[in-house]
């Protein structure tokens, strides 16, 4: 599947719909896709701003991305063309079909690894977002045996339990990249009903029931992660006494209540 070169923006406040044919090489193109509808501007403000948070925050750095379910249709995803987080605004954002096609590109390209979005979305009715990224503290736990645990309350999602996507394991040696529908499958049968997935000498994903969630667990667990490394190091062999899975069940419902006071203070730290 080709990817298409950057030449304009969408229009501000909308996105709409136009003739796409994607090539895939056989010379057939599928019917053009037609947009779920306009999106209001201050949601795609939201998302780039999503953005933009998860890069001051240190899960993103010139890699990584994000995304949301269609407001008005649950079949199709917005998402940013493919550059740097931190330079993501709203006229970035794109729309997509469940298959990663996009809808009126507009000679913008999309990500290569969209397809982990597109196959989440599939398999996860009850997820409204999603984050890639490849946060330095996370990915020491794709390599070794320790599991990812709740180190406190904040991060008590993860006593849900972390799985660990290993491309190989189906696909043998690859370049590492979820970059097609097979792959973006299985990525999203390992990650199953949890709201972390790690990725073998890659990164992770995070998905919540919004896009304030989603960058929420995307953010502590980063930072959950730090705090293993050290609590480890001070622990000397030792258990550690992290959160079992009914204490996380019991602090992740107060947490998905106040997503909105960090929230709040990483979208002032990005606009000052």
């Amino acid at each position: 599947m080709r990817l298409f070169e950057c030449a304009c923006c969408a229009p501000a406040g909308f996105l709409s719909s136009a003739a796409f044919s994607p090539a895939d090489g056989g010379g057939a193109s599928r019917p053009p896709l037609k947009s779920a509808g306009p999106v209001a501007r201050e949601v795609l403000e939201e998302l780039a701003s999503a953005s933009r948070i998860l890069a001051d925050q240190g899960v993103f750095d010139a890699f990584g991305h994000l995304s949301m379910r269609h407001p008005a249709s649950p079949d199709r995803f917005l998402m940013s063309r493919s550059q740097a987080p931190a330079l993501v605004t709203a006229d970035d954002i794109m729309e997509f079909d469940l298959d990663a096609e996009a809808v009126d590109p507009q000679g913008r390209s999309g990500f290569f690894e969209r397809f982990i979005h597109g196959e989440i979305y599939k398999a996860r009715p009850d997820v409204m977002s999603v984050v890639h990224s490849h946060s330095p503290s996370v990915i020491p736990f794709s390599l070794v045996p320790n599991k990812m645990q709740a180190m406190y309350h904040n991060a008590a999602f993860i006593a849900e339990g972390v799985p660990v996507f290993d491309i190989r394991e189906k696909f043998g040696a690859t370049d590492m990249l979820v970059g097609n529908h097979e792959k973006g499958a299985e990525l999203a049968r390992v990650l199953g009903h949890k709201p972390v997935c790690l990725m073998r000498a890659h990164g992770s994903v995070a998905v919540g029931p919004s896009l304030k969630h989603a960058v929420f667990r995307a953010v502590y667990t980063e930072v959950n992660a730090k705090l293993q490394i050290q609590a480890t190091i001070i622990a000397g062999g030792a258990p550690l006494a992290s959160l079992d899975a009914d204490e996380g069940r019991l602090a992740d419902a107060v947490n998905l209540g106040v997503v909105g006071r960090p929230w709040d203070l990483w979208k002032m730290r990005i606009t000052e």
